[in-house]
């Protein structure tokens, strides 16, 4: 892989005004460091606060930003699949917009991509959410694991690296994005994990309730789990 392959951070956005300007600087000053082409894609979720102004005025200041607005609010994962559709790489970096992944971590995680994996994944080994929160978590992730057995240990976790060719196949419902690492898997994908730092959040409030995931996640579950039983495999001896 070229050290100057372009990589793209595609980035939802839903009322997180106060955190765009220094979550930009951080990315700009990571992605400069890898010597790599680079661009930043925010999808602004139809965001009620000052959120898509902030976007715009750095769009007009770094050549890097492009953005995608949303008319309605469509949630999480329909603002990632419209950032893999507009992105202009063959690699994409997710994270969240609320300052709690760190940009300094994409380095490195760019230098695992590829070597025999086409997605890498964070693993927020020290999280630093709500002792509730972090519970919750812990066993949504083991349900996850006994249904869908992707072999991660922190699906959540929003700081990856995945090959745009394979994103733009999988399928696409409401809170796929909880499940890229099983859905990369039934496309091909190879997995790696890599331990990243996980932050308090500086402004603003999680757009997401413990119970309202729970509930959610279960439905999505069987869902998933109905996916990956009916996905279908094949193999060409010839063709003419």
């Amino acid at each position: 892989m070229s050290m100057k392959e372009k990589f793209s951070v595609v980035l939802p956005v839903f009322n997180e005004q106060d955190n765009l300007d220094t979550l930009f600087a951080e990315i700009k000053k990571a992605a400069d460091s890898t010597g790599r082409l680079w661009e930043v894609l925010f999808v602004d979720d139809c965001s009620t606060d000052g959120s898509l102004e902030v976007i715009k005025r750095l769009a007009k200041a770094h050549a890097e930003i492009r953005y995608v607005a949303f008319a309605e609010n469509r949630g999480q994962s329909a603002a990632f699949c419209a950032g893999f559709d507009a992105v202009d790489s063959d690699i994409v970096v997710t994270m969240d917009s609320d300052l709690q992944n760190d940009p300094a971590d994409i380095p490195k995680m760019l230098d695992m991509f590829g070597v025999e994996c086409e997605m890498v994944i964070g693993w927020r080994f020290n999280r630093k959410d709500t002792f509730i929160k972090r519970i919750s978590s812990r066993i949504a992730n083991a349900i996850r694991d006994w249904f869908t057995d992707d072999g991660v240990h922190d699906t959540g976790c929003s700081l990856k690296v995945m090959r745009t060719d394979l994103l733009r196949t999988i399928p696409r419902f409401k809170n796929m994005h909880r499940y890229f690492p099983i859905l990369m898997k039934i496309q091909g994908a190879r997995i790696r994990e890599v331990k990243v730092n996980h932050r308090k959040r500086f402004s603003g409030v999680s757009k997401y309730g413990t119970l309202d995931r729970a509930v959610a996640g279960i439905y999505d579950l069987i869902g998933v789990q109905w996916l990956i039983k009916r996905h279908i495999e094949y193999t060409v001896k010839e063709k003419k």
